[in-house]
Parts: C-alpha cells; sequence; structure tokens
C-alpha cells in the first residue's frame, strides 16, 4: 500500500471513529435525560417482582447485600439478553446498522447502571448523585478518572466531560472489536456476541462499583449514631474526664 493509500486509510478509520464516538454520546445523553429510569416505578417492581421489603431506597441498606447482588445480577443477565437481541436484530444489516446499533447500546448500558445504583441505594436526585452515577459509567466503561473524581464540583461540566470519555472509550472498543461486522451474513449473530459480552463486562465493573459504595455508606451509617450519642453524653466516652 502506498503513502497515500494508508493516509486515506488512516483518515477513513479517524472519521468512523468520531461518527461511533458521536453515536454513543447521543445514545448516553438521551439515556440519561430522555428514557431515565423512573426511579419511583423501578421502586415498585423490586417490591413486586423481587420481593423486596422496602419502602424507600434507604431500605437498601437494611437488606442483606446478599439479597441485592442476587437482584444485581439478574438485572445484568437481563441487560445482557436485550443487548443481545438488540445486536442480532439491528446486526444484520452489516456495518450501515453500526450507528443505530451502537447508540442502542449506549441506552442499555446507561439503564442498566441506572438500575443498580437504585439496586444498591442510591437515587440520582441530586448533583452528587448524578456525579457518582457517571463515575460508575467511567468505571464501567475502564477508564481511570484520577483528576475527574477530584474535580467533580461542578456537575454542569463533570457529566458532560465523563460523558466525552466514555463515548471515545466505548468508540474506541467498537471499531476494534466489530470489524467483523463486514460480512453481512454474519453480522447478526457477531452483533448479538458482542453486545451480550459488551454489557456483562460493564455490569460487573458498575455492580462493583456500586457494591463498594454500598458498603462504604453502611460502615458510615453505624460509626455515624455512635459519634452522635458519644457528643449527646448518652454514650460511654472514648477518653477518661
Amino acid at each position: 500500500m502506498d503513502y497515500n493509500g494508508w493516509m486515506g486509510k488512516q483518515e477513513k478509520a479517524a472519521e468512523t471513529l468520531d461518527l461511533l464516538k458521536r453515536a454513543i454520546q447521543g445514545g448516553l445523553s438521551r439515556a440519561y435525560s430522555t428514557v431515565q429510569i423512573d426511579s419511583q416505578a423501578y421502586l415498585q417492581h423490586l417490591r413486586r417482582a423481587h420481593g423486596l421489603p422496602i419502602l424507600g431506597y434507604r431500605d437498601m441498606f437494611r437488606l442483606p447485600v446478599a439479597a441485592l447482588d442476587h437482584v444485581a445480577a439478574q438485572t445484568i443477565s437481563s441487560s445482557k439478553k436485550v443487548a443481545a437481541l438488540e445486536g442480532a436484530g439491528v446486526g444484520l444489516g452489516g456495518m450501515l446498522t453500526v450507528l443505530p446499533d451502537i447508540s442502542l447500546l449506549a441506552i442499555i448500558a446507561m439503564r442498566m447502571l441506572q438500575k443498580l445504583s437504585l439496586i444498591y441505594g442510591f437515587e440520582y436526585a441530586t448533583d452528587e448523585d448524578v456525579v457518582h452515577l457517571w463515575i460508575a459509567a467511567g468505571t464501567a466503561a475502564g477508564l481511570d478518572l484520577g483528576r475527574d473524581i477530584v474535580e467533580k464540583e461542578v456537575v454542569e461540566r463533570f457529566v458532560p466531560r465523563i460523558m466525552e470519555r466514555v463515548a471515545a472509550r466505548m468508540g474506541a472498543e467498537v471499531a476494534e472489536k466489530w470489524a467483523g461486522r463486514l460480512i453481512p451474513v454474519l453480522s447478526g449473530a457477531i452483533g448479538g456476541t458482542l453486545n451480550y459480552y459488551f454489557i456483562r463486562s460493564w455490569g460487573r465493573r458498575a455492580q462493583e462499583h456500586f457494591r463498594v459504595r454500598h458498603l462504604m455508606q453502611r460502615q458510615l451509617e453505624l460509626v455515624e449514631p455512635s459519634y452522635r450519642e458519644l457528643r449527646s453524653g448518652s454514650g460511654t466516652p472514648l477518653l477518661p474526664s
């Protein structure tokens, strides 16, 4: 291949990656704003479908962690099946349907993260919870957020920045793994399989993120009552007066 041919191939690859990135950002944005999980409706679902004895999401911190893990595993499993069916159906069009497919996959992934957040007791009603939801998205994508977590004080700046990084990472992964969809006959099976394993890896990392945060919150809630008792004088002092 001559130099001009090589450059043309590189430019086309860069354009494809940019299109994928924009499609993913669109999917993530829609999942966050227009197809967001209704937390109250999902609370009723958890009570009805999983038999959880809860009145609100704070009650999640009183349930056995194993019970939450079980519900989370079922949620990830359901999301994997939806992603596989979507990938197999849309994937029949080969590379022509990659952009709508990846946008739908981003929506499926983000809705799964929202459900996992709720399962472990974290609503996304406050700015802090929204930030943590997107930190989970970055973790699920395998990103090392580092400095971004330190500078998360302004949601309006933090969320778009993380969304862009997640989209770039996801787009690069798609571009690398979905070359097989150039073959239309095989693209349906390939698309379904890739979507399945993509959601599985995202789900596992996101679940671990929320589980760790849940356990930390449980420890904090155990410490705070004891501290309040000591401050009020009702508990045993730590040091002799």
